[in-house]
């Protein structure tokens, strides 16, 4: 889902809460009063908590189906000459995530880890055909805001997987994907963002040129040395 089309929904029904409105508290010690009850049993917890990720998932898609955010994201990449990936905190697991899948079918894929890339180093090098896509959920990191800004600023294009029209990265970004988060967990759910990923990872794989050499070369070194069982 957009910004601009998650901004249009709030303002046609104002009357109505909305998902990111719903969340609760931003971080784990106040959500686990607020949300998780000792005196719960185990099996109504579990239930409870199922139906809310299904829900969300049904959010997600449902925004997805609505909107076409996360299609354009995968043609700024696909079209991308360098695709750079980064996260800080719990979204750096997001990050990781996308560099391992993408890598698989489209080459010039790095993750901005702070030990093999670093962003400054990524930054004083910055091209108008690179891309940046960036993960930030609540509560956002500074840096990954702060490196958003300035690759934007050196005139590379800026994607942002995050939680709300609100984020700090809708303000440097061509395109976001927001995706809803709601969990009755102590944090917020990572089911819709893995989801957001695995479709992002299909949708740039099938329009990148190279991708089907790519992954038939992989394959085969993957063979020759024999990397799995």
């Amino acid at each position: 889902m957009s910004a601009e089309t998650h901004r249009d929904q709030e303002a046609s029904a104002p009357a109505e809460e909305s998902w990111s409105d719903s969340r609760g508290p931003d971080n784990p010690a106040a959500r686990f009063g607020a949300t998780l009850s000792p005196r719960a049993s185990a099996k109504s917890l579990q239930a409870r908590l199922i139906r809310k990720e299904r829900e969300n998932l049904e959010r997600v898609f449902a925004g997805i189906a609505d909107d076409d955010a996360l299609a354009r994201t995968a043609g700024v990449i696909a079209g991308a000459r360098r695709r750079f990936i980064v996260g800080h905190g719990r979204s750096a697991a997001f990050a990781h995530l996308l560099d391992l899948d993408l890598s698989h079918g489209v080459s010039q894929v790095s993750l901005i880890d702070g030990l093999s890339t670093r962003g400054i180093d990524v930054l004083t090098d910055v091209r108008s055909t690179d891309v940046l896509v960036a993960f930030s959920m609540r509560r956002y990191r500074r840096e990954t805001a702060q490196l958003a800004e300035a690759f934007a600023r050196r005139g590379g294009a800026v994607v942002a997987v995050t939680d709300s029209a609100e984020s700090p990265l809708v303000a440097h970004c061509s395109e976001a994907v927001i995706v809803p988060t709601n969990s009755d967990s102590v944090t917020d759910s990572a089911t819709g963002v893995a989801a957001v990923i695995h479709l992002l990872t299909a949708l740039t794989t099938a329009s990148a040129k190279g991708s089907r050499r790519r992954l038939t070369e992989r394959e085969s070194l993957i063979h020759e040395m024999g990397l799995y069982i």
